[in-house]
């Protein structure tokens, strides 16, 4: 905890960088220009409070209170917009101030609208953060808050404050040379705030905050993505940064195969269970137990995801080779989309691919968090004894693991395999246009003049477009992780790659246009990854895509 600490003050510190400081940066200076010089840190300790408050205990206090979670930021704006009318309207602040006169010997309107600001703003506040205010949450999620959970997110908080008492310090010493127009600098910020505070109920400042770029990636690297960061993060999680044991452990359990596999590889200890399964494809319940002497090839994959999508030809062709001499693959399925959640979805695109292994659902994420995975493919190969041995990220150095697989196997035992394949790999090499999400989560390079979410809206699309930005036409309604098609809806995105490739849901059709033509119609079905370009090289391109009413888009993928 000792290092933890300082690395999440430090963390707070920096998010007065991040975009997300726009739609509070205007409250913060309006709320610093009224008031004594104890007004600033009334404002901290308020952000403070309910920062560090709902960030541990949010999920379970808006369940106490009947509200939706959802509704948080909504909250904080009304709130936000209440503190303006207090600034316009004295004897609204009166009225506000006066039940708070008990909590400080501070005179009323100090503390009560500063408090209540601050307030507000750690509601507002609390979805800006990176790796440290991620582990907080999700320690907070789990319900295993202990002390040092509470100091590590009082410590990110603290930091985060301390920007905000700047800059509030910084208006009211601009603000107390002109005393003479105190009541107009005084409605002038119930103004400003009272904008904001629309501002931010409406989800407008979503928008401008995508074509904000921040400076804050390399600096948040540094700071909470170094190894000590990441092992104190790992701890606090009360997980481990691999998911089983470090390089070098050894086997505990050699029952079911009795000498140690000597396959001049790392051993990195048990590889964990399959955990909390919901359902399983093409085979009966499995678990590494009753795997044992076999090699087995765990996949982490889900059916919408181009890059798994790659992947599975080369799976399907080990598995056919190597399945008769002990190898047997698993691919874990966990859910990137709602839609992936559900077993008939799977169950057709199992079908559908071609996929003759066993396949396990992990809908609730309980194996990918036993491995502590963080990809789409991944792959955890495990010796006869239950160890892991070698995993891998992403596409790519089929030739590698097949090496393996057939090094695990003769150190098994078996020496009579059959020949090596011959599959190329066709892994996409180069710079590409990244992987876009549609949803406003995620969302990214978005260059609409306007985001409006969670209600139709009709999008206006842009003159020009620089290369990997993308924009909406006619009506969406954009949620969290994906849009939804209404009136003459189009899509419009410059992209460099070979191929482009995106997740749609609903039944209707896309009309494809490249470049000024007509590439034809793509038909929606049901969800699932469809190719909407295919082309020799790679090359720049300009896509546009018209869609039916009703069809749910969720993201773009390019080869």
């Amino acid at each position: 905890m000792i290092v933890l600490v300082p690395i999440a003050f430090a963390a707070g510190l920096i998010t007065v960088l991040t975009p997300c400081i726009l739609p509070v940066l205007p409250v913060v200076l309006a709320g610093g220009t009224t008031g004594s010089k104890r007004r600033p840190y009334a404002i901290a300790a308020g952000l403070v409070t309910t920062f560090t408050l709902f960030v541990l205990a949010g999920t379970w206090l808006w369940s106490e209170l009947g509200i939706s979670a959802k509704y948080q930021d909504k909250i904080g704006a009304i709130l936000l917009g209440v503190l303006a009318l207090t600034l316009i309207v004295p004897a609204a602040a009166e009225l506000l101030e006066r039940p708070l006169a008990f909590m400080t010997r501070w005179r009323p309107p100090e503390l009560g609208g500063g408090f209540l600001l601050g307030a507000a703003l750690g509601l507002v506040f609390v979805p800006c953060g990176g790796p440290v205010l991620a582990a907080v949450t999700s320690v907070a999620g789990g319900h295993h808050v202990g002390g040092e959970t509470v100091v590590v997110a009082l410590a990110y908080a603290l930091g985060a404050a301390v920007p905000m008492l700047l800059i509030a310090h910084g208006s009211r010493r601009i603000t107390t040379s002109f005393r003479a127009n105190a009541q107009a600098i005084r409605v002038g910020a119930g103004v400003l705030m009272g904008v904001a505070a629309l501002v931010i109920y409406q989800g407008w400042a979503t928008g401008w905050q995508t074509k904000v770029p921040s400076v804050i990636r390399p600096i948040q690297d540094a700071i909470e993505g170094n190894g000590a960061a990441t092992k104190q993060l790992s701890k606090l999680r009360g997980t481990r940064q691999t998911g089983f044991a470090s390089p070098g452990a050894a086997s505990s359990d050699l029952s079911a195969f009795p000498m140690p596999i000597k396959a001049g590889l790392p051993n990195y200890g048990k590889a964990p269970d399959f955990t909390k399964i919901s359902d399983w494809l093409n085979s009966p319940g499995l678990d590494l137990s009753a795997l044992r002497g076999k090699v087995v090839l765990v996949d982490f994959w889900t059916y919408s995801c181009i890059n798994c999508l790659r992947t599975l030809p080369y799976l399907e062709s080990w598995y056919a080779r190597y399945h008769p001499k002990g190898l047997v693959i698993v691919g874990v399925h966990t859910p990137e989309f709602d839609f992936e959640h559900d077993l008939g979805n799977v169950r057709a695109a199992v079908h559908r691919l071609g996929v003759r292994y066993p396949v396990a659902l992990d809908n609730d994420y309980g194996t990918w968090d036993a491995y502590s995975n963080q990809y789409w493919p991944a792959e955890y190969l495990i010796d006869q004894n239950g160890d892991v041995r070698h995993a891998h990220f992403g596409e790519g150095d089929y030739s590698q693991t097949e090496r393996l697989i057939r090094k695990l196997l003769r150190a098994g035992g078996d020496t009579r395999l059959p020949t090596a394949g011959k599959d190329v790999d066709r892994t996409p090499r180069g710079i590409r246009t990244p992987e876009t999400y549609l949803g406003y989560a995620r969302i990214d390079r978005f260059d609409s003049a306007r985001l409006v979410v969670q209600r139709p809206y009709d999008f206006q699309l842009p003159q020009s477009l620089p290369r990997d930005h993308w924009a909406y036409g006619g009506t969406w309604t954009v949620g969290s992780e994906r849009a939804i098609s209404g009136q003459d809806a189009r899509l419009r995105l410059n992209y460099y790659a070979r191929s482009a490739h995106i997740v749609l849901e609903g039944k209707g059709v896309v009309t494809v246009v490249v470049n000024g033509k007509r590439r034809g119609d793509v038909r929606v079905d049901g969800p699932r990854l469809y190719t909407v370009v295919s082309q020799r090289g790679v090359r720049d391109g300009k896509l546009e895509l018209y869609f039916t009413p009703g069809i749910s888009a969720y993201s773009f993928t390019f080869g």
